[in-house]
């Protein structure tokens, strides 16, 4: 094939690519010299001689994007196939096609590949001898691919369009909807690819962290990758920056970037499935003696409210680790205390980490020492002080409403984590309705890190959601508003036929187009796509402007399940939409 012309070679090449998209582990074809020839075939298509030329007659121009996915798809799980594939030359077209000889859509697979040859021990040496070449070009890559997806295919009306990008991405079933919604999908995915890349080398070779982190522009850009909606299973950034984190040279470049560590402070507060790597992150650098203060400054505030959270998937006692971390920060800041020291911590840090003390040393002990009777007494008075704070929120004053749950929390015993979930949930619809979002995040985050399941309170999600929204943050915003709508679908509603109430949808379209993967590319190209406009009206419908009748759930559920502290109250959820109250029970 790679010698001969003929109009039946992609035919041919789409019939391996089948073969090898079904069955991967497949050694048969691979060892009959399959690898070699679409090597053969790619780099016959980057002749500069004979490959525009051979491009254009047939269709020819297919045969580089089903060779590359071939060399993909064979290599993805079988160490012995990437070492053939290697053997074969394949990593020389594969470069060819990553520097962007042709086009995105064959970049895409490229990268695919090469990630899966970085892979593997065995293999990992015939890519790494390109590193000096790879890591600059898929740091480029993973920058410029969503802005480029968006000027060569999105931005183009569906006429005008490549033909074959348009037959390679529908499989020629579906318009101009399916084109596009493919396409971000695999902008997503070549982003995705390149980053995984970069971590593959910054694995196993802890050199080129200095070759990622001298390109700070590329640090910020790197907050902002997270996949998308559509790529949900990848870790993006925050996977290769928690692999940045496990250097020296990493470490002092993210911390001095005070925008990096103030996305990973937000990624630690969301319910992105990753999270776990945001507050990794932030540990590592706090775990440094280098990095340790100026990242204290940026995430103590933040890290606090996570500092009673227990589970967090596999792993245990995550707000022990986050406790040890922060007061191990106060402990030496206090044996190196200097008045005119301008390496101390700042005000805001300090009197975080100072009520951490107060609240996991202090009063800790101070109520394993009470007897049951004061303790008895502690949480009557409790529900006293939020039953005075309800009546002030039905009269209309927050404040004081605000200053009643504060008191309540105070004398709440802290092994009533039921009680104390309502309490930090009631005190953030405060929050939210005085205007103060960054305090209603941070009392969301508390609740929502009381249950036994992390991220498992409904209505402290929603609140949670409309905050981020109020400070302009839209995926973090659309990552609560969906794990609401899907704890609403999956466990309050489930089997009854209930429709997601209408504010929620609103919110989830509203964000979606906000948090849009090409949103900034659109921005900067001054066109003007419809499916990508962001509504502007608030989205959140109204609501969380009623006041949920906590109380009358956490009798409901005690007199049920008096003892259980990690159940939840009863989501009974009343909001207004458009000034009419919205009732929504079980």
């Amino acid at each position: 094939m790679p010698r001969s012309d003929d109009s039946s070679h992609v035919l041919v090449a789409s019939f391996v690519w089948n073969l090898a998209m079904s069955d991967p582990d497949d050694p048969e074809l691979p060892s009959a010299g399959a690898l070699r020839c679409m090597a053969l075939l790619i780099a016959r298509a980057l002749d500069d001689d004979a490959g525009p030329s051979w491009l254009r007659r047939h269709q020819n121009v297919y045969i580089p994007y089903y060779a590359a996915h071939v060399i993909g798809s064979y290599t993805i799980r079988v160490p012995s196939l990437a070492a053939l594939a290697v053997e074969e030359g394949a990593v020389a077209p594969l470069l060819g096609l990553m520097r962007g000889s042709m086009t995105w859509v064959e970049q895409r697979v490229a990268v695919r590949a090469l990630g899966h040859l970085a892979s593997y021990d065995a293999t990992y040496p015939a890519v790494a001898r390109h590193a000096d070449e790879l890591v600059p070009l898929a740091m480029h890559i993973a920058s410029a691919c969503l802005g480029r997806v968006y000027a060569e295919f999105l931005a183009v009306s569906p006429p005008q369009r490549e033909r074959y990008h348009r037959d390679l991405l529908t499989r020629g079933l579906g318009g101009a909807e399916t084109e596009n919604r493919k396409a971000e999908e695999w902008a997503s995915q070549l982003q995705c690819w390149s980053l995984y890349l970069l971590s593959c080398f910054a694995f196993r070779d802890r050199r080129t962290h200095g070759l990622v982190c001298r390109d700070a522009e590329f640090l910020n850009d790197l907050c902002r990758m997270w996949g998308g909606v559509v790529n949900a299973d990848s870790p993006a950034g925050a996977g290769l920056m928690r692999l940045l984190c496990r250097s020296r040279v990493g470490r002092c470049s993210i911390v001095a970037c005070p925008r990096v560590v103030d996305s990973l402070c937000s990624l630690s507060r969301s319910s992105d499935d990753w999270q776990y790597m945001g507050i990794d992150c932030l540990l590592l650098l706090l775990d440094d003696p280098v990095t340790r203060l100026r990242a204290a400054n940026i995430a103590a505030p933040c890290l606090v409210d996570l500092a009673e959270l227990r589970c967090l998937g596999p792993r245990k006692n995550v707000g022990d680790a986050i406790a040890r971390s922060l007061l191990q920060q106060q402990q030496q800041q206090l044996d190196n205390y200097d008045d005119t020291s301008p390496q101390n911590l700042s005000q805001e840090a300090e009197l975080a980490i100072k009520n951490l003390w107060v609240l996991k040393i202090e009063r800790k002990e101070r109520e394993e020492a009470m007897s049951l009777d004061e303790l008895g007494k502690r949480k009557a008075l409790a529900a006293l002080k939020k039953q005075e704070g309800n009546e002030k929120f039905y009269t209309g004053d927050l404040e004081g409403a605000m200053a009643s749950y504060t008191e309540a929390l105070e004398l709440c015993p802290l092994k009533r984590r039921k009680d104390r979930v309502v309490l930090y949930s009631n005190r953030a619809q405060c929050r939210l309705l005085l205007r103060e979002p960054d305090a209603a995040v941070s009392d969301a985050t508390r609740a929502l890190s009381l249950p036994r399941q992390a991220n498992g309170h409904g209505k402290s999600l929603w609140r949670r959601s409309q905050a981020y929204d109020m400070k302009g943050m839209a995926k973090e915003s659309l990552m609560d508003c969906l794990m609401f709508a899907n704890r609403w679908w999956f466990e309050e509603k489930k089997g009854s036929g209930a429709k997601l109430p209408y504010y929620v949808v609103r919110m989830i379209n509203k964000q979606m187009g906000a948090a849009w993967l090409f949103a900034d590319a659109a921005l900067r190209s001054k066109v003007v796509n419809k499916d990508g406009d962001v509504d502007g009206d608030g989205g959140g419908g109204g609501g969380g402007d009623e006041w949920e009748e906590e109380e009358e759930e956490e009798e409901e559920e005690e007199e049920e399940e008096e003892e259980e502290e990690e159940e939840e109250e009863d989501n009974v959820l009343e909001t207004s939409v458009s000034g009419k109250l919205l009732t929504i029970s079980p």
